[in-house]
């Protein structure tokens, strides 16, 4: 999508940031830049001005400008060229190699020309200024979501949450979307401008990573910027509490920023809460001061330097809500949970991976797969849905179609897909793997709507309702629903809760409590 919603701030700045065409109008020092012309003429023996300007995004008159203090020192000396600069061949002299080793040995950093980080800091406080609230147009909305199926009030939430910048929690089984819809808040936020590398104390910071941010269509004028789109940053399970902090990359001769400080301007997702290697609270806790303050510190040789962290947290997992206690949800006001969509979500989301993959198909197949989520009481096999699956058993099944060479995807390459795909085969052998470590509350609801609250709860997916008597309901639910998410699912129904009181929580006390209620 193109950055369509440039504000009138950022618009300022890119006027601003012409690219400057000679060393006094350039932020960094003169010895600076002399140094890292050096250093690349040093690598390449010999060079042709124009790639000089082209590695480095430094205007040709400034190149010119400090290549003749470079060669008045005998450091570097012209060997070709025609009657323009950018055609000139430098070559590197035996003095220019032995300066070139020793400022190469104290900073080995050959690159774009950073912004310096006075700029740098100014620039981005211009931008994260009054930033929210942000008012998300109706169009920018549908656009973001325009391939995702159901969850309204899901997407509600997110729009809430990039309005006025505040955090998330999201949180459901396995495959139901949870990465997939946060990542539409990037679509959702104003882009920004970042400069590519800073300098600081003559040593060079990475912010610029192609990774997480990618580039708008419309770039300004002076390439050692970029104007990206609200960056996207998502860390899982790999994450650990040093992957927290910027490192010094010695081979590249400049520090890398971490997930927090690439995630500023945008949201930075901790996925998969609770499976990192490091223990989670202590993660959780690292994030608590850039989360207060809007910002986090580099070290640069020791010396504290503060950059800008204003971003949007983002917390998933599928494990127990319980994961995070009070403070940390406080930096995640706003929650979502998903549960397995109605199987007409998924066959929906199915079709579409099949036309993704520009594959043809048989109109009965999506009424069969649908059938695979119907409920047993209507004719199905009543396996647990989940959108994974529909993006899995699309590409299994195109991965069948061109094997058994067909032009088209039919019923009995669907079937073949089902079997081949390993959870939904488990499943159909009534192994289901997110059940084996995983306890069940129960609990005790009264209220006076019991015949809508039945209905309700058979809806919501519960595996078992007992009658205690004519106020009462016993419902098994899994471990991971509490009972606020059950006042607020009945409550969509216009059903009221006398009260929800947990009764049971392992799997052995809930058997013993059913039995007893229905004797």
């Amino acid at each position: 999508m193109d950055c369509v919603r440039d504000s009138i701030k950022i618009e300022k700045i890119l006027e601003a940031l012409k690219q400057p065409k000679s060393l006094e109008e350039l932020d960094l020092s003169e010895s600076f830049v002399k140094d890292l012309i050096l250093k690349i003429i040093s690598s390449y023996g010999t060079i042709n001005t124009s790639k000089i300007s082209e590695m480095t995004a430094l205007h040709l008159d400034i190149l010119e400008e400090a290549i003749q203090k470079i060669e008045k020192y005998g450091f570097c000396a012209p060997i070709s060229g025609g009657f323009l600069f950018s055609s000139v061949e430098y070559t590197i002299t035996k003095k220019g190699r032995e300066k070139a080793k020793r400022i190469l040995e104290e900073n080995p950093y050959i690159g774009i020309a950073p912004i310096s980080y006075d700029i740098y800091y100014e620039v981005m406080k211009a931008q994260m200024k009054d930033r929210y609230p942000i008012d998300i147009s109706p169009e920018i909305i549908e656009i973001a979501f325009e391939d995702v199926v159901g969850v309204e009030y899901a997407k509600e939430a997110l729009v809430e949450a990039c309005t006025i910048g505040k955090g998330i929690f999201i949180y459901g089984a396995a495959g139901t979307g949870k990465t997939f819809i946060v990542s539409k808040m990037s679509d959702l936020l104003p882009p920004l401008l970042i400069p590519k590398f800073i300098e600081f104390g003559g040593m060079v910071i990475q912010l610029y990573d192609p990774d997480f941010h990618k580039p708008c269509v419309e770039q300004p004028n002076d390439p050692r910027w970029v104007k990206i789109h609200a960056p996207f940053v998502i860390t899982g399970a790999e994450l650990t509490l040093n992957k927290l902090e910027t490192i010094y990359n010695p081979n590249k001769g400049m520090y890398e920023t971490s997930p927090i400080i690439k995630a500023n301007g945008g949201t930075l997702l901790i996925d998969d809460l609770g499976r990192q290697i490091d223990n989670h609270e202590i993660i959780l806790n690292r994030l608590i001061v850039p989360m207060e303050n809007k910002k986090d510190f580099v070290y640069v040789r020791g010396v504290p330097v503060t950059v800008h962290a204003y971003f949007i947290p983002a917390f998933s997992t599928n494990l127990d809500i319980s994961i995070m206690d009070e403070a940390h949800l406080r930096r995640a006001p706003l929650h979502i949970f998903l549960r397995n969509p109605p199987s007409e979500e998924l066959v929906e989301v199915f079709k579409r991976n099949l036309d993704d993959l520009d594959e043809k198909y048989d109109s009965n197949v999506l009424q069969r797969f649908k059938k695979v989520y119907t409920p047993a009481n209507n004719g199905g096999e009543g396996l647990r849905p989940t959108f994974a699956h529909a993006r899995d058993v699309a590409q299994i099944a195109q991965a069948l179609r061109l094997t058994q060479g067909k032009d088209v995807i039919d019923t009995d390459i669907l079937e073949g897909a089902l079997r081949k795909h390993v959870l939904i085969a488990l499943q159909r052998m009534n192994i289901d793997i997110s059940d084996i470590a995983k306890n069940v509350r129960s609990f005790r609801i009264k209220t006076d709507k019991k015949e809508e609250t039945y209905r309700a709860l058979k809806e919501f997916g519960t595996d078992r309702i007992s009658c205690e008597n004519n106020a009462s309901l016993i419902v098994d639910v899994e471990e991971n629903i509490t009972p606020v998410q059950l006042v607020e699912y009945l409550n969509r129904y216009n059903i009221s809760v006398d009260s929800i009181d947990l009764i049971a929580e392992s799997e052995k006390e809930l058997r013993r409590t059913i039995l007893e209620y229905e004797k």
